[in-house]
């Protein structure tokens, strides 16, 4: 019942801002709140929350794929004993989204920012095996890069006399502000999963699928690029455009050469989420925020439908998850293998579907700028590629002769999951075109010679030709079956057994210490201490160690604000 309360509630709320969104951005105006918290010393402590255009967009787009995934949880997790817990921290996941986009103060930016990496720690442990505890772990250490440039900006922004930022259009921030914007600028990269922080996007598919594909559409992966849409000012530094573009490009081209031999179908789903995060991350070195922004926008109603198909196939399957023991899907799936069709077209950039929209203009509005043959070299990659796997994908998994055992229980006879799958394939088809008209001031005219106005639409059908041989044969190319490539271009190791590896030979010196002088004067000597101390003391006055800690903690606090 919870389900149905809350996709009712999302839905509503979702519709409204998106209403409200239209006429913030038609009449080009935002609103600044402030609650007043409480006072320290001279200081009052605000939250401040700013409502735009661009900002209600997106959080009317979260609330949307919000309600559609818990219109489909209310069957994916119905036999689950704690299915009301997972809709509850579903919810406070969907909550601090919501802070983080319309926070204005770096402190009410730093907890949704927290929320999320919590949230999303609780969510990929939440089977409690041990997969899913290392993927967790992976997740939230890695976050917690960009936890720690988010907390220097904040010392950074002390100075100022205010946490606040706000700039408008063309607008500059303050001088004091640029290196707190780099520092947002390199957590948004932690955040978004790009090169060479990779490698815990495909782990934290430990999830439940409802998770994934909120953390994939439209919450945890696209915080950090939309941090970096609304701190745009900061990248017009040529050295920044040239880091970001070269880290977009090796993000892309690695997730689509991995995707390309790929057999899990959860995993390639990860890496297609990796390959389009580059091309926004592109987009926004191009100086193309409101680009990045639309393209962003599209992206999560696809995503989130490609996920919520694949959820429900891997849960007809027997929890099968390798694509070449799948195949014939469309007869004993038709609804799921229908859909999933749809959200790979719209992923590849088929004509007149959501992708297709934001692609297709950005690759104009980049083939339009001054850039050389190697620029349009990487670019052709990013544009063709998904193609490819996306085609591999389907004719693996959905169009290809049946691998299933001759008897099986599957079928199609649910109400909810038809429901979610309608919403979020209405959004797939409509919300480019729909997009183009409300989120673009003007219609973007760019005047090409026809071989570079036709060059999405070409690469888009390359890429397509390659991937139907690769389909048909189930077998991917010897160059990218090798280990570099299957394995993300060795990210996984570099992050998570390389670092342990690291750190527990450079702790040995260090082990003598931890086991004497310091475990002497540390927690064994302190307990003894205290322990020493209240059997001195008279009965009834402090009868164990933890008052005296919580009497220094008081002395301390006092003494920090100036009562003493």
């Amino acid at each position: 019942m919870i389900h149905l309360l809350s996709w009712g509630l999302l839905g509503a709320s979702g519709a409204v801002l998106f209403m409200s969104s239209v006429t913030h951005l038609s009449c080009g105006v935002g609103e600044v709140f402030e609650v007043p918290l409480f006072y320290l010393n001279s200081t009052e402590i605000l939250l401040t929350f700013y409502f735009d255009g661009a900002g209600l967009m997106f959080l009317s787009f979260v609330l949307m794929v919000s309600s559609a995934v818990l219109l489909f949880s209310g069957s994916y997790m119905h036999d689950d004993f704690f299915a009301v817990r997972f809709t509850l921290l579903v919810l406070l996941f969907v909550m601090s989204m919501g802070l983080l986009i319309t926070s204005l103060n770096m402190v009410s930016i730093l907890l949704g920012w927290d929320g999320l990496g919590v949230v999303s720690y609780i969510l990929v442990v939440y089977y409690q095996n041990e997969k899913s505890n290392a993927a967790g772990m992976i997740t939230a250490l890695t976050n917690r890069l960009g936890d720690a440039a988010i907390l220097l900006s904040i010392a950074l922004l002390a100075d100022s006399g205010s946490w606040n930022f706000m700039f408008n259009g063309k607008d500059l921030l303050p001088e004091d502000l640029w290196f707190a914007g780099g520092l947002i600028v390199a957590a948004s990269i932690t955040k978004s999963a790009q090169m060479p922080f990779s490698a815990w996007l495909p782990a934290a598919m430990a999830a439940p699928t409802p998770v994934s594909a909120l953390v994939h559409s439209s919450t945890l992966v696209t915080a950090g690029v939309y941090l970096m849409i609304r701190f745009d000012p900061l990248l017009q530094s040529p050295g920044v455009m040239w880091a970001l573009s070269l880290t977009a490009f090796l993000t892309t081209f690695m997730a689509s050469a991995s995707a390309m031999g790929e057999c899990d179908l959860k995993k390639i789903v990860a890496l297609s989420t990796l390959s389009q995060l580059g091309v926004m991350v592109m987009t926004l070195s191009l100086g193309f925020s409101h680009l990045a922004l639309f393209h962003l926008l599209a992206h999560a109603t696809f995503k989130a439908l490609l996920l919520m198909c694949s959820g429900k196939i891997i849960h007809s399957l027997g929890d099968t998850q390798d694509i070449r023991s799948m195949g014939g899907l469309l007869d004993s799936l038709p609804v799921t293998g229908a859909f999933f069709n749809l959200a790979n077209m719209a992923l590849c950039g088929f004509p007149f579907l959501a992708g297709f929209y934001s692609k297709d203009l950005l690759v104009e509005a980049a083939l339009g700028d001054d850039m050389n043959m190697v620029f349009i070299c990487l670019l052709c990659l990013m544009v063709g590629l998904p193609s490819a796997y996306s085609v591999r994908l389907s004719m693996l998994a959905v169009l290809n002769c049946p691998s299933l055992p001759s008897v099986s229980n599957i079928s199609e006879e649910d109400k909810l999951i038809s429901g979610a799958y309608t919403m979020l394939g209405s959004l797939a088809v409509a919300s480019g075109a729909l997009l183009s008209w409300v989120l673009l001031p003007t219609p973007m005219l760019i005047t090409l010679p026809p071989a570079l106005k036709l060059a999405a639409l070409s690469l888009t059908l390359v890429g397509a030709g390659v991937g139907i041989p690769l389909g048909v044969n189930m077998r991917a190319l010897p160059i990218f079956s090798s280990e570099f490539f299957m394995n993300m271009w060795l990210l996984p190791s570099f992050s998570g057994s390389a670092p342990s590896w690291a750190g527990l030979r450079g702790n040995r010196p260090l082990a003598s210490l931890d086991l004497g002088w310091a475990e002497l004067f540390g927690g064994e000597g302190g307990h003894a201490l205290f322990t020493k101390m209240s059997s001195l003391l008279p009965k009834g006055v402090f009868s164990s160690a933890l008052s005296f800690q919580l009497l220094g903690g008081l002395l301390v606090l006092f003494m920090a604000t100036g009562l003493l």
